[in-house]
């Protein structure tokens, strides 16, 4: 396996998993169904797959899994060339989840769903909780366990 494989298969299923665990929580709490939240992740680059049923909400566990495979490669590959973002995990981890804060909520979310502009403040908190400790610092403790020379 490549030096970058291992960390970022590990990365992601971990990850992946509490994120995905995390947004079902928090449709449940908000009384929607979670396959229909997963349809709706699917969505996004497939916009008829809120009407696939359970095709569509297994796509959009796919797509969900994918983006966050892609947002800890760049995390990955920032770190390989600059492994000083592996020595201070706490403040890696946390420009990593404003980094991918940004750019999913307000950049590709609002592109893509307009509608979801403004974000609320609630919607902001659990998003930035949920990018700084399931998928940000999860992903520099990985990368520090199978990267560090």
């Amino acid at each position: 396996m490549t030096p970058m494989l291992r960390p970022l298969a590990i990365a992601t299923a971990i990850c992946g998993t509490l994120d995905i665990l995390f947004a079902i929580l928090l449709t449940l709490w908000r009384g929607r169904e979670p396959a229909a939240m997963l349809r709706f992740v699917a969505s996004g680059p497939f916009p008829p797959a809120t009407d696939w049923g359970p095709a569509g909400s297994a796509l959009g566990l796919v797509v969900h899994f994918t983006l966050m495979g892609i947002m800890i490669a760049a995390f990955l590959y920032a770190a390989r060339n600059y492994p000083v973002l592996l020595d201070q995990p706490w403040i890696s981890g946390l420009a990593f989840a404003a980094v991918t804060y940004v750019a999913m909520n307000l950049v590709v979310v609002p592109l893509r769903f307009p509608q979801a502009w403004p974000p609320t403040p609630l919607g902001i908190s659990t998003q930035m909780f949920a990018h700084a400790f399931l998928v940000a610092l999860p992903t520099v403790l990985v990368a520090r366990r199978f990267m560090r020379i």
